[in-house]
């Protein structure tokens, strides 16, 4: 599973959500937690102290980082931001198809609280976690 930054804020923050709950237990149980870049800078962005950039550094190392060339990810996520266009979605942030594209590439569920993720899975080969 791939968790999107929406679910690591709420796990961040300490909120009790199922998704973040979710989050937790995988970490914490040694089951597969995959991260792609644009996760990974999001939640980065989002640290407001050294120690805190120190602490969640130290977490996110310990997960499967998945890779891809920068292009080849580029490419597909335009592709899909331009296939939702022609139907008259647009996807608020770009950032959110390179995270489908790394799910839909690598066959594994997105996890997440962005309603953008169901526009893109509701329309492409997008697997994404259902509560």
């Amino acid at each position: 599973m791939i968790f999107d930054t929406s679910v690591w804020i709420d796990f961040s923050r300490g909120k009790k959500t199922e998704l973040a709950d979710l989050l937790q237990h995988r970490i914490y149980n040694d089951d597969r937690v995959f991260i792609c870049p644009p996760v990974y800078q999001e939640i980065l962005q989002g640290v407001k102290s050294e120690k805190e950039l120190d602490d969640i550094k130290t977490l996110l190392v310990s997960l499967d980082f998945l890779s891809m060339d920068a292009y080849f990810a580029a490419e597909g996520a335009a592709k899909i931001f331009r296939q939702l266009q022609k139907i008259g979605l647009t996807i608020r942030k770009p950032n959110d198809c390179i995270i489908a594209f790394y799910a839909i590439h690598f066959n594994l569920k997105l996890v997440h609280n962005d309603s953008d993720f169901d526009k893109i899975a509701k329309y492409t080969a997008l697997k994404v976690y259902k509560k």
